[in-house]
């Protein structure tokens, strides 16, 4: 909807997130937990798009799963980091 193009960001709503990663195992064929690994193992990408491209490419999966699925893992990395 118009709604959408209002903010900026690239993230969606958390609902849309969370919709978005509950649906990535049966969508894709891998877990969350097998898809950082995925990042982890590739290039070391550093900026948010490279990753969702890079997964993009690779791996044929929608633009929206990739966005989740890169959030995700930006966010686990992050409480890492803080502890």
């Amino acid at each position: 909807g118009a709604a959408e193009g209002d903010h900026m960001s690239l993230h969606h709503s958390e609902e849309t997130h969370r919709q978005l990663v509950e649906r990535i195992p049966s969508v894709t064929g891998k877990d969350l937990k097998e898809w950082f690994s995925t990042l982890e193992n590739g290039p070391s990408l550093l900026r948010f798009d490279e990753k969702v491209n890079w997964l993009r490419d690779q791996y044929d999966i929608a633009h929206g799963h990739a966005t989740a699925i890169v959030h995700e893992f930006d966010k686990k990395r992050a409480a890492h980091k803080l502890q």
